[in-house]
């Protein structure tokens, strides 16, 4: 899908009623209407004191995962290289399927603890807890006047 760009509206002229090639015209669209094309679906929460995030991963393994934290955006990687080759006795493949893919999403969120931020991977799921940086009360200094 490298340099394609979602032109719907401008095929608008070739959907006409009885075309005979509109199902191919849809072939097209459907990369760009799809709500799968995002990758792995991810909730934000913020309850106040910290941003909780939770993204479904399944099938991923936790060295599959990447996260980090940089210039206020938080960046989530996720990788998966699977191998499923199967020979008869003669070393011809029976099958052969290979799948791999890479997700990333990244979100834009200010004011963040780096120092306390955690993340857990369990059953699929990824959990991460980004606690919100405390409000810094200006302290008054008195300075001191010569002369």
């Amino acid at each position: 899908m490298f340099g394609l760009v979602p032109f719907t509206t401008g095929n608008d002229f070739m959907r006409e009623e009885g075309k005979l090639f509109n199902h191919l015209l849809d072939a097209f669209d459907a990369p760009f209407t799809s709500t799968s094309s995002i990758g792995f679906k991810v909730d934000v929460k913020d309850n106040g004191t910290a941003y909780e995030l939770t993204a479904d991963l399944p099938g991923f393994k936790k060295e599959d995962i990447s996260l980090s934290y940089d210039s206020n955006y938080l960046t989530l990687s996720a990788k998966r290289e699977d191998n499923n080759d199967q020979q008869d006795d003669n070393g011809n493949y029976i099958r052969r399927e290979r799948s791999y893919g890479q997700m990333t999403r990244s979100f834009y969120i200010p004011g963040i603890d780096k120092a306390k931020a955690a993340a857990d991977f369990k059953d699929g799921v990824l959990k991460i807890q980004l606690p919100k940086l405390q409000e810094q009360i200006p302290v008054s200094h008195q300075i001191p006047i010569s002369g």
